[in-house]
């Protein structure tokens, strides 16, 4: 969830005092109420704010627009922009005061080219694009670029493990980065205290924008090209009217000045942007909070010198001129609960008693700070991803969707149950503004927000020592720890405001485990010579997953996918609108009744797309939802159909009960949905219940499992059976801007028919023009964790970087999938994936690889089908 920060600042003029003095003064000397003042202190040459005292809107309205763009900050300023660069001239933008104002006008504006997502490096590189170069190309105006280079601090191993793991994704998208050593940083950066430094990353190309610059030039370049910005103009209202079939569809913008009839609205409204969502009807998940910076005197040999992040003492350095901009993020911010309708170019007064633990930091960082006078405090919210959110969201207006994956920035992925929850949105936002400087590890989990939604089997697998994850409200068994119960305690804040601090907390124990770039403790990674159910007597050494996969594998293993979204759709349209949403042939009689399974992370995601689809298409059908009345268990492996056979009253044989049907049948004496499916690539079966009957089921299973060495098993043992297998995961192997051709699944798609579906024509256009991207599935022989973000070779050339990588039990290896693509922009054939030498890059060491065109795991598909070979 996305927190929106506040402001603060001195109203004192003329106030001088070292920082190392204000180190020194008692807790709250400093302390002042929270409250606006008018005088602000900006460190930029120029602002937008002009007091002239006009109190009516800048331009006549128009009557009516394509779309109408509500907030003139970064964000709304960078989508007019694009909007307008892709065509779309009809389009107003509405500012309630002047541009910048809120939460724009003085932001650091800082820009960090690597993240530990591949989306954020593209939407970040997009940004640095359109304010180092194409606006001043296209208008010759300055928008207040400079390019002073990124140094992020690493005082720890983790750390710098994680900035080479930076590195090496940066090398895939050709920015320019180096690990320095301690004494490499010095030189650099005199000033700066390496003495406890494990290194640093050094970003050249990184760098500061100016907030006003940039939106006034983006400002002007839009309507250079025919949009509308009006200020001083505030929206009062949203209408918002059934359309003939009864969807709610936005019909026009009011304000006290007129009414702008529009189709399409977008909200960049910043910290006004729940309240302009209330006009619409529609709940925005989001919290304000303040955040402070302090803009220091002048410090002799400072200029030129980088922006510098110090992740581990929680506080940056943005260079200023002579001077620097010290700020940080607390465990204990200021939340603004009432955000004012007034607030516009007014800051907070700084509260000493939360701003002063990062000036320890900073002065050990940069000793010279200590005896440096504090000028003003300004401070303000990121803006870094603003161009290329900007060009997305014009994307999506025009073309119905982003060019990228932006699941991450989509309102639509919360369930109702949880943005309507004050406690989660407050445990979460907090604990994402805690957390931003946090080291990102592969398998961390929130504390907060948790328990939100439970399903049936929670308490009785919580008594197993199942160790849940999170995924949107829901709990899920992540994997289980056979030692002791690990329950997920309330929030506790990290012990902020008072709270106290949870104590003896095994869960979070455990998760502290996982934090590394290494194999965590409880993978199990010790080589096993064998695959088949010889393996089974090499798992003993307490190594968890490894055992819940290697159960799985040779003797059976019950998942609990219990939190997955369960919808029916019906009505007359159903079969239509089933031919037009899924790819697959469906091959239902019309009038029936479809039984959608989809997981519980993009559940209503995926729900919200359909509504959407049968909406537009005006199909005469409808969704029920069910997921909180069902459970689901599967059981898998090579003595699944023993096991189960045992307690239901159905035929399991393969004649009965082939591959990829279902069945009412009665299992432990309760009527279960059988469906005959694996996303392990072993023989199994899922069973989807009522939610009274799923535990006396589940009982049932594990009861008549116990001759067959039956375990508990989790997702992670699911991430690394799947991957073995060559499944794909959604939102790593599959993403929206991925196609079916482009991840080897065009067998799911019914290209051999003549029926229409949503996207056929596009498959069909990228079949005939050949394919510019693929997924290649591959292994390496060194033992070592991979996680995904690992760049890919190909003769010595990058061509992509791995989305999703897991040690693999049966094979022994660890195994990735990536998308590649060539250098020269070609075709990715087989046989230039057959014929290449590939390697794979982790932390800047780089790793002979071995491509294959088919998972290496059981590639003639037999153990779904039940048939083990006994060698």
């Amino acid at each position: 969830i996305m927190a929106i920060l506040g402001r603060a600042g001195w109203r004192v003029a003329g106030f001088w005092r070292p920082l190392g003095a204000v180190c020194c003064t008692s807790p709250r000397c400093y302390s002042v109420p929270s409250e606006h003042t008018t005088e602000k202190s900006v460190p930029y040459t120029k602002t937008l704010k002009q007091d002239d005292g006009l109190r009516g809107p800048t331009k006549a309205l128009p009557s009516s627009a394509d779309v109408v763009v509500i907030g003139g900050g970064s964000l709304g300023c960078q989508t007019l922009y694009h909007l307008c660069k892709m065509g779309l001239t009809n389009v107003v933008l509405l500012e309630r005061d002047r541009l910048t104002a809120g939460t724009t006008w003085h932001t650091a504006g800082l820009l960090w080219q690597l993240r530990p997502s591949d989306t954020e490096v593209e939407l970040l590189a997009h940004t640095r694009h359109v304010v180092s170069s194409e606006l001043q190309a296209e208008t010759g105006l300055d928008t207040g670029w400079i390019q002073n280079g990124g140094l992020f601090i690493a005082s720890n191993k983790q750390r710098l493990d994680e900035y080479k793991r930076l590195m090496s994704l940066g090398k895939v998208y050709g920015i320019e980065s180096y690990v320095l050593s301690p004494a490499e940083t010095k030189e650099l950066y005199p000033l700066m205290n390496v003495r406890d430094l494990y290194g640093t990353l050094y970003v050249p190309k990184d760098g500061t924008m100016d907030p006003a610059g940039t939106c006034a030039t983006l400002s002007r370049a839009a309507t250079a090209r025919g949009a509308t910005v009006v200020e001083n103009c505030p929206v009062t209202g949203i209408q918002v009217n059934p359309d003939h079939m009864g969807v709610r569809r936005v019909r026009a913008v009011e304000t006290a000045f007129g009414t702008i009839q529009t189709p399409c609205v977008v909200n960049c409204a910043g910290v006004w942007a729940t309240k302009l969502g209330e006009l619409a009807g529609v709940n925005v998940p989001l919290l304000a909070m303040h955040h402070a910076y302090v803009v220091t005197e002048r410090i002799e040999g400072i200029q030129n010198m980088p922006n510098v992040r110090d992740h581990d003492a929680s506080v940056y350095l943005r260079l200023q001129g002579d001077a620097l901009s010290v700020g940080g993020y607390e465990q204990n911010p200021i939340f603004w609960d009432v955000v004012s309708d007034k607030f516009a170019f007014s800051l907070f007064d700084l509260d000493w008693d939360i701003f002063m633990q990062h000036i320890d930091g900073a002065i050990n960082r940069v000793p010279a700070l200590e005896k440096t006078g504090i000028k003003s405090t300004v401070c303000g919210p990121g803006m870094m991803l603003g161009g290329g959110c900007g060009k997305e969201l014009a994307h999506w207006i025009i073309h119905g969707r982003p060019e990228k994956d932006m699941y991450g920035y989509d309102i639509r992925r919360f369930h109702h149950s949880i943005t309507n929850n004050s406690r989660w949105l407050r445990e979460r936002s907090h604990e994402s503004y805690a957390k931003n400087y946090s080291v990102v590890f592969p398998f961390d989990e929130p504390l907060a927000g948790r328990n939100m939604r439970k399903d049936p089997l929670y308490q009785v697998l919580q008594e197993q020592g199942c160790v849940f994850q999170e995924r949107h409200g829901w709990e899920r068994p992540g994997w289980f720890n056979t030692d002791t119960s690990a329950p997920v305690l309330d929030y506790d804040y990290y012990g902020a405001y008072e709270i106290t601090k949870n104590k003896d907390y095994k869960y979070n124990e455990l998760l502290g485990k996982e934090y590394t770039f290494d194999f965590p403790p409880h993978h199990g990674t010790a080589s096993v010579s064998v695959w088949g159910c010889e393996m089974q007597n090499a798992a003993r050494a307490c190594a968890q997953i490894r055992d819940e996969c290697l159960a799985c594998r040779c003797s059976v293993a019950v998942f609990n996918m219990s939190y997955f979204g369960k919808f029916y759709l019906m009505g007359p349209d159903a079969k239509k609108a089933a031919d037009w949403l899924f790819t697959a042939d469906i091959n239902k009689a019309p009038g029936d009744t479809y039984y959608l399974a989809v997981g519980g992370a993009v559940a209503q995601h995926n729900w919200s797309h359909i509504q959407t689809v049968l909406q537009d298409q005006g199909f005469d059908c409808t969704m029920a939802d069910h997921s909180e009345d069902m459970g689901m268990i599967s059981i898998q492996g090579p003595r699944s159909r023993e096991l189960l056979q045992e307690i239901v009253d159905a035929d399991l044989s393969n004649e009965a009960f082939p591959f990829s049907t279902h069945k009412i049948i009665t299992a432990a004496g309760h009527k279960v949905r059988a469906m005959r499916l694996s996303f392990v690539g072993e023989l199994g079966w899922e069973l989807h219940i009522p939610k009274e009957s799923c535990v006396p089921v589940y009982q049932a299973v594990m009861s008549a499992g116990a001759k067959y060495g039956v375990r508990n098993a989790g997702y992670r043992a699911i991430d690394s059976l799947s991957i073995e297998k060559g499944y794909r995961h959604w939102h790593a192997d599959l993403r929206p801007d991925d196609t079916p051709l482009e991840a080897g699944l065009a067998f799911t798609c019914k290209m051999k028919t003549s029926i229409p579906f949503l996207g056929r024509e596009a498959l069909e256009s990228q079949k005939a023009m050949g394919l510019h991207r693929r997924i290649v599935c591959f292994t390496i022989d060194e033992r070592v964790p991979m996680f995904g973000l690992e760049a890919i070779y190909c003769n010595g050339v990058p061509v992509g970087h791995l989305r999703r990588a897991e040690f693999g039990y049966a094979i022994d290896k660890t195994i990735g999938y990536g998308y590649i693509r060539k250098p020269d922009g070609g075709v990715v054939t087989p046989e230039y994936i057959r014929s290449g030498e590939f390697s794979l890059e982790r932390m800047g060491v780089v790793y002979k690889a071995r491509a294959h065109l088919k998972s290496p795991f059981d590639p003639d598909n037999k153990r779904v089908k039940g048939i083990y070979s006994t060698e």
